[in-house]
């Protein structure tokens, strides 16, 4: 991707399938100023909409909901992307998960590819889950089955 575009491409739509590590890049609602946090329950509905599950627990609800500017950035194959974009909660509380989540829908409004001339990403990051792999799995597939009935 060399030119920005206003929607995904279907590579970055793959990219993004279940348990993609990206950042999710808020306006903090306390100092106003940019924070970023790792997440993995997003999805592309559509080429121009990204769903994303939140707990209630974390900053990034209250972030959201009082600025709903992003940046979602995603290590892809080659690529480093920033896709810009407005969230509007698309469910709160999220049904049929085991706790308060808010589940939003993300406008994409931008993608870009982010890294600077001349160079292309060797390899995306990993990442493992250290506790309960078995009991992760079973929630992480509650969380995106309720995101999708959302």
């Amino acid at each position: 991707m060399s030119q920005p575009t206003h929607q995904l491409t279907e590579a970055l739509m793959q990219k993004l399938q279940p348990e993609t590590f990206v950042l999710l890049n808020t306006v903090d609602a306390e100092t106003g100023g940019p924070t970023s946090s790792v997440v993995s329950w997003i999805y592309p509905v559509d080429v121009s909409t990204l769903r994303l599950a939140i707990d209630h627990r974390s900053r990034l609800v209250v972030n959201l909901k009082r600025n709903p500017l992003v940046t979602i950035t995603v290590f892809g194959d080659e690529y480093v992307y920033a896709i810009n974009g407005r969230a509007v909660v698309r469910q709160d509380p999220l049904n049929d998960v085991p706790f308060d989540m808010c589940c939003f829908d993300i406008q994409v409004e931008n993608v870009r590819n982010a890294l600077f001339l001349g160079i292309q990403l060797a390899s995306s990051p990993e990442y493992v889950k250290i506790n309960d792999e078995h009991a992760a799995e079973a929630l992480d597939g509650q969380v995106f089955a309720a995101m999708r009935k959302a």
